[in-house]
């Protein structure tokens, strides 16, 4: 498989992604044949956009192996083993190829005219005769005078007492 020209690769980093496809994506052994020693994270890293056209060229030629795979369960009369899983992942390859289903929406958007201006606002005064009301007093929580229930009270208890002794 030929590798995309994105950008000018170093011999190792092309004998990586050489690797990468025989491995079978395995990257620790990749990394570790084209000669990289040690911690096999920055080749990944300063390799990622190459590592991951592959893996998108590799879904690319399988699918049409994952299609046929499709048609062939299909079409069987007889039970195959394990169907479910084969059918998963041939839909899979397919839907990372852009062949699966799709999901769509359709907006259509008609426009009549052009653009629509309105005329300058008015500024209108409405003037107003105010008639003078008389105001009731109102009471403040401020204006709270204790002293007020005691005396109340005191007067309650006195009304009660001659209640109860006239009676």
């Amino acid at each position: 498989m030929t590798l995309p020209a994105t950008r000018k690769l170093t011999e190792k980093q092309e004998n990586f992604l050489n690797y990468l496809i025989e491995t079978r994506g395995n990257l620790k052994q990749s990394a570790e044949l084209a000669g990289y020693a040690g911690n096999h994270y920055q080749v990944i890293k300063s390799l990622r956009q190459e590592i991951v056209d592959l893996a998108s060229n590799v879904l690319a030629r399988e699918a049409p192996s994952a299609a046929f795979k499709l048609v062939e369960v299909m079409r069987s009369d007889k039970p195959l083993p394990q169907a479910n899983v084969k059918l998963q992942a041939a839909q899979t390859i397919l839907d990372r190829v852009g062949l699966g289903k799709q999901e769509r929406m359709e907006v259509n958007h008609n426009v009549n005219g052009g653009i629509f201006i309105l005329p300058e606002k008015q500024t209108t005064i409405i003037e107003a005769e105010k008639e003078e009301e008389e105001e009731e007093p109102v009471w403040h929580p401020t204006q709270y005078d204790e002293s007020d229930d005691i005396e109340d009270s005191k007067n309650l208890s006195k009304d009660k007492e001659h209640e109860i002794i006239s009676k």
